[in-house]
């Protein structure tokens, strides 16, 4: 896992073993063990790290009005009951441009207001609530409704 994995040594004194990863994988999701010895005693601890990815089906910045789906995983193992996503906060409504999949949100027609955080959250049959979020970039046209734009002769024009 080098170089994503790290042990702060001057932690080690302080009886601080934690270790840090960075950035984390899918792949690294399972049981990490750490033993520390230290003269005649030995001590251990268990921690399962669990790994949760928001990806879309197309590489961002997404095209304005191309279809995308936004997709969660985790690698939890109780049975997924429930799947909510927020944009920018609010829940995100069931609606003709935005239709809710088992843990994955199709939007029809992407528009620039798509753009900005999305957090899917997860509910499992054991109550376990996990989230993650994905900075959507939107690709497209953010300027005036009408195209007709006018100016005074002789100035600039945006």
């Amino acid at each position: 896992m080098k170089p994503r994995v790290s042990v702060q040594d001057s932690a080690l004194r302080n009886g601080n073993f934690s270790l840090q990863i960075n950035p984390v994988r899918s792949e690294d999701a399972g049981l990490y063990e750490a033993r520390v010895a230290y003269d005649t005693e030995v001590q251990s601890c268990q921690v399962e790290l669990g790994v949760i990815t928001v990806t879309t089906s197309s590489p961002s910045p997404v095209a304005e009005n191309e279809p995308l789906l936004l997709s969660c995983n985790s690698s939890h193992r109780a049975s997924l009951v429930e799947t909510c996503w927020f944009h920018n906060r609010p829940p995100v409504p069931t609606s003709r441009t935005f239709c809710s999949l088992h843990g994955a949100l199709f939007i029809l027609r992407p528009a620039m207001s798509d753009a900005g955080s999305w957090c899917c959250q997860l509910r499992y049959s054991d109550n376990e609530v996990i989230s993650a979020t994905y900075d959507l970039q939107i690709l497209g046209f953010d300027g005036p409704t009408d195209p007709v734009v006018y100016a005074a002769a002789g100035s600039a024009a945006d």
